[in-house]
């Protein structure tokens, strides 16, 4: 009986071993990033100055594009940047068409029941952006949320969840691409952008038309994460360690005095 029970026990654990969701089967995903020597970064090129793809070069640039070829370093691997949007950035992390996710990506409850986020490498918060001539029109969220405003978001991320949640009464105007949003609000076609601080005061240092609102004072308190598989814990532990050394030795600081206008 005993000897039976010992081989039907060996079977079970063979039968596991064997399946493709078994624990014993799977390696990590930090063991197939050093493996493959290569690192599938998902990005989006239209948030600056976190990520940008440039069409004179056909390159990605911003805050998040060097962090990510700092990490490739010093992982040991070379990087490979995978263009996604905003609508589909969790579904090609879980779908693995890359490996993380680095573009300016706001940490929340609700991502992180689908997805895995780092801890925090920077804080920001939700501000508006407007022409400068309407300085004394827009000063507070009370005088943005009035009928005939309208307010320009982009699609899939928390702009569009704050702006849902918040405005009750000015018109929404989705704008599928973020980048084209201060074009339309110089031009008239809105009023008002709702976007991250940071993105706000760089737009209004280049473009002397615009005015960032009060970008000390924002309407929400968020952190910025790298997003990643949510059950793989070894990459989870190193990607955390890495954004601490990253803090530790200045590198996140360095890359805020080169990408973002304070």
């Amino acid at each position: 009986m005993k000897k039976l029970l010992s081989v039907a026990f060996l079977f079970v654990v063979l039968l596991l071993c064997l399946s493709p969701s078994a624990f014993c089967a799977q390696k990590s995903l930090l063991d197939v990033i050093l493996e493959r020597g290569q690192i599938l970064v998902g990005t989006t090129g239209d948030f600056k100055p976190f990520s940008y793809l440039n069409p004179q070069t056909g390159q990605f640039e911003g805050h998040d594009i060097d962090a990510a070829l700092k990490l490739g370093e010093d992982l040991g691997v070379t990087v490979r940047f995978v263009e996604t949007t905003w609508p589909t950035l969790v579904q090609g992390i879980r779908e693995g068409r890359y490996d993380i996710a680095m573009c300016g990506i706001t940490r929340t409850l609700g991502r992180q029941k689908e997805v895995g986020l780092t801890a925090p490498y920077i804080a920001v918060g939700k501000s508006p952006l407007i022409r400068k001539t309407d300085q004394e029109r827009f000063k507070t969220l009370a005088d943005i949320d009035r009928p005939g405003v309208k307010i320009g978001v982009n699609p899939g991320g928390t702009n569009e969840r704050f702006v849902q949640a918040n405005i009750k009464q000015a018109e929404i105007v989705v704008v599928p691409k973020n980048l084209a949003i201060p074009d339309k609000l110089a031009a008239g076609e809105v009023d008002v952008m709702i976007t991250d601080n940071v993105e706000a005061m760089l737009v209004a240092a280049k473009r002397a038309e615009l005015f960032a609102v009060a970008p000390q004072e924002t309407y929400t308190r968020d952190d910025f994460g790298y997003m990643f598989p949510r059950d793989e814990f070894a990459l989870q532990n190193w990607l955390n360690l890495w954004v601490y050394q990253m803090h530790a030795k200045g590198e996140f600081q360095r890359l805020k005095a080169k990408w973002i206008a304070e």
